[in-house]
């Protein structure tokens, strides 16, 4: 059985470096291989992990719109994309899903992107889903049930709203989520009380909160991989404890 973690949160609020951690976090405890799925039409996550990427299953989708090549048969076809797509690291794997369709009917590549990507799902026992706030590969290339959906927001209440907003829409597109829980990043602790107030105003169940960071803000600018971030940082140490509580 494969243990499936989705984030997802408006633009800004870190979901991205926090689904790189939680790749991080999983390696090290021993749980591998883990399959990291970019699922953000603004893909990031391979810059958060230092990977190169050169094949997204978007690709995939268009160049078999257009046509396979003669003697090649779809299926065949979107396979050998799909193992081409998969990017392998140490303990993990990483696939990006692309951007959004372009017009015309993506139906058959969608139909057979589904069956293969379910395939590979199966091969690892665990899988990190980085999403934007829309929710909509989730709900259209994945078969699997969601174990654990982590709505990431800022240190606002507006941020908090739009991450309730999320966890709505996954109501709403009916997904078959076990737990959704609310991370709260970029916080101060003397903002502590009033934001945990009003995601009980929302009704959302926080399990953390991820302090503002220099050397985070610095490995950004300069385009580390916050992947290497030291043991000892404050932002990795407040992560770890979040995703102890949902591992």
């Amino acid at each position: 059985m494969t243990y499936s973690i989705a984030l997802a949160g408006k633009g800004g609020t870190g979901k991205t470096t926090m689904a790189g951690l939680l790749v991080r976090y999983l390696v090290e405890k021993g749980k591998k291989p883990v399959l990291a799925v970019d699922a953000d039409a603004n893909a990031n996550l391979n810059e958060v992990l230092g990977l190169e990427v050169e094949e997204t299953l978007g690709d995939a989708r268009e160049e078999m719109k257009h046509g396979v090549a003669s003697g090649m048969t779809k299926d065949v076809f979107m396979e050998m994309k799909l193992q081409q797509a998969v990017v392998e690291a140490n303990g993990f794997d990483l696939i990006v899903m692309g951007r959004p369709e372009g017009a015309g009917c993506y139906c058959a590549a969608n139909t057979l992107l589904t069956e293969y990507l379910g395939r590979l799902i199966d091969n690892y026992p665990f899988i990190v889903m980085d999403n934007e706030a829309g929710m909509e590969h989730i709900s259209r290339l994945t078969t699997n049930n969601i174990d654990v959906l982590v709505a990431v927001s800022d240190a606002t209440r507006r941020g908090i709203q739009a991450a309730s907003r999320i966890i709505q829409l996954t109501d709403e597109l009916k997904l078959n989520i076990a737990r959704k829980v609310l991370v709260i990043n970029q916080a101060n602790e003397a903002q502590r009380e009033p934001l945990i107030e009003a995601a009980r105003d929302f009704d959302l169940e926080v399990i953390g909160m991820i302090p503002e960071d220099d050397e985070l803000r610095e490995y950004d600018l300069k385009g580390r991989p916050t992947i290497e971030l030291g043991s000892e940082n404050p932002v990795i140490q407040a992560a770890y404890r979040v995703f102890d509580q949902i591992v």
